[in-house]
């Protein structure tokens, strides 16, 4: 696996993380965002990439800032 893959595949992780944290379902934060409960589960799973418009508004949502979605020790 890649460096990137791996990166990617944290960032998801985090993000279902903080989504945890703020005590949201997938389908709260999906909706909250606007997009499908299926976009952000493979967003969360590095299925999918996310686009930097939507990693912006995850971090609003969520009341963190978006360099801590990039902590990945």
């Amino acid at each position: 696996m890649t460096n990137e893959a791996t990166k990617i595949i944290a960032l998801g992780k985090n993000i279902q993380k903080a989504r945890k944290m703020n005590n949201l379902s997938q389908n709260e934060l999906a909706e909250k965002l606007d997009i499908s409960r299926e976009h952000l589960a493979k967003v969360e799973t590095a299925k999918r990439c996310i686009s930097l418009k939507l990693l912006f508004k995850v971090a609003e949502v969520l009341k963190i800032q978006e360099k801590d979605l990039f902590d990945f020790e």
